[in-house]
Parts: C-alpha cells; structure tokens; sequence
C-alpha cells in the first residue's frame, strides 16, 4: 500500500493541494517498506490526482481538501483522508497501528473556485485586496457565460472586466500556437490593457514573473464559468 500525507514542515499540511511537500510511505505488512519526502510538482485541475495514481499511491491523507478534488481522487480509486492533524511521525504511527480517524476538514471550502491552487477553495481575496479597475480572465469562449481556460500563456480568449464601468472587451490570445515563449508574450500584451488582477488557471514562472514586478495580483487554481467566479469576486468585495 502506498500512502501521501500532505506535508508543511514536519506536519500534516491543512491544504493538500498547496502544500509544500508530500510524505510518500510504502506499507506492507503493518511495517513500513520505504518512506521518503517529494515536493508538491504543482497543482492545476485534475493533475494531482493523475501524478499521483501513476505513482501507484491507493490513499491520501491530509487536513483539508476541496469536494471535486476528491471527485477526481475518487475517480482514480484512491481514498481520501480528511481532517486529520499532528505531526508527519504521529501519523504514521496511527496508520501502523491502524488508529487514524477521518476528522473534520479544516480547510473553509467554497463552491469550486480557488486561490493559489487548490479547487473548491474560495477566492482567498481580502477587503484591502478586492478587485478594482481592470480584471482579467482566461477563457475558453467569448462572453462570460464560458468556462475560466485553465492556461495563461496559450489561453483561447481573455475577458477583460472593468469593475467600474462593467464594460467587457474580449481579447483573442494571438501567442496560443506559438512554438515558444508564449507565456512572456501573453504577459506583456495583457499588460498593455492595464489590468490589476488575473484570474487563471496556471501561470508559468516566467510569466509570473513578469506579472508581479507589475504589481498584478495573480488569482490562480480558479475554475467554473466566468460569471460565477466574477459573482464571488465581488461578494468578497463586500
């Protein structure tokens, strides 16, 4: 059996998706076989779940995780873990002696929209930070009713809110095919337009890069239709 706790320093992280690190544990036979910590690869919709299964891993255990995330584990025949905290070491000893109780999910869940990665979290924006002027959302279609595209670089359209106005322009992303360099190129023309915030799925590093030396604030892990995510935006604005 093969097992990952979420980890942040020596303890079971509350956020499995946004975690630092993963605790991976081989058991067999109560004893364990192998135990080694890896880094958390990234997270985007759907790709945890797939790494982790090809890593052969039947059950995770954390403090907190978003219902679709789990949809997704469930999917791959992997069991979830919730609630559960206390140091890496204590845990294990639970497993072993096959004491470890599910609890109550410690993260605050919202309705499949997150920040900073992990899907079913809500927005993450505080008052002093919600949105103002100009937002930008990648998309797959042209109007607000479409799903948030998960790529930031090589989005199909970006939607351009104006929180003062509400006026929406509609960009098409021309660096979506290009061979190289797609995500510098999208950063510097969603520049141009003068936006204070990005709502995405991902953004690469050097795109991300670029972004906060402008001063845009990044809202990443994002997913749903656009409508709803701009609706709880400004809910938390309020």
């Amino acid at each position: 059996m093969k097992i990952a706790i979420s980890t942040d320093q020596g303890q079971v992280s509350a956020h499995f998706g946004r975690c630092p690190s993963y605790t991976i544990l081989e058991i067999k036979e109560a004893q364990i076989q192998k135990q080694e910590e890896i880094p958390n690869p990234g997270h985007q919709p759907g790709f945890l779940p797939q790494y982790l299964s090809e890593m052969g891993v039947s059950c995770i255990i954390a403090g907190g995780m978003g219902p679709r995330a789990q949809a997704l584990f469930s999917q791959k025949n992997i069991e979830t873990i919730i609630g559960v905290q206390g140091s890496i070491e204590e845990v294990i000893k639970k497993i072993i002696n096959q004491e470890l109780e599910s609890g109550e999910d410690l993260c605050d869940h919202g309705h499949g929209i997150s920040h900073h990665g992990e899907t079913g979290h809500q927005l993450g924006v505080s008052r002093s930070e919600a949105p103002t002027g100009k937002i930008c959302f990648t998309s797959s279609g042209k109007d607000l009713g479409a799903e948030l595209d998960p790529k930031f670089g090589r989005a199909l359209y970006f939607l351009i809110v104006d929180t003062e106005t509400s006026e929406l322009e509609v960009v098409e992303n021309p660096n979506r095919d290009a061979a190289q360099g797609a995500g510098i190129q999208t950063a510097q023309l969603i520049l141009n337009k003068d936006v204070s915030m990005i709502v995405t799925g991902q953004v690469g590093p050097n795109a991300r890069s670029i972004l906060e030396s402008a001063n845009v604030h990044l809202i990443e892990g994002a997913v749903g239709k656009i409508e709803d995510i701009l609706e709880r935006l400004k809910s938390e604005k309020d």
